[in-house]
């Protein structure tokens, strides 16, 4: 994140590193859309509790679990981030259920 897109790249001479920064360039865009997918569920997941929808926070909550797994898997958070935060959103659903 430290990363400044006006930073000097130094060129690669070397035929392995200049595939090896092509193919950084193709996984930085693939995480970086992974992670936005995340912090967006993340959100409308609040939003609802929020807003007080049980039925439609439940839903949403259903449909983020799926992309909170699939982030872990591909090893953008570790499995005990994911686990956090499905339990942190699930509590405030269930919360919001019981009142």
């Amino acid at each position: 994140m430290a990363t400044s897109s006006k930073a000097k790249k130094k060129t690669v001479r070397i035929a392995s590193g200049r595939k090896r920064a092509r193919q950084d360039v193709k996984l930085n865009a693939a995480n970086t859309a992974l992670r936005s997918k995340f912090r967006t569920v993340v959100k409308n997941v609040q939003k609802a509790v929020t807003a007080g929808d049980k039925a439609k926070a439940t839903e949403i909550f259903q449909a983020a679990q799926s992309v909170i797994d699939s982030v872990a898997d591909k090893g953008l958070f570790h499995k005990n981030k994911a686990a956090r935060h499905k339990s942190r959103l699930s509590a405030k659903v269930k919360a919001l259920a019981a009142a």
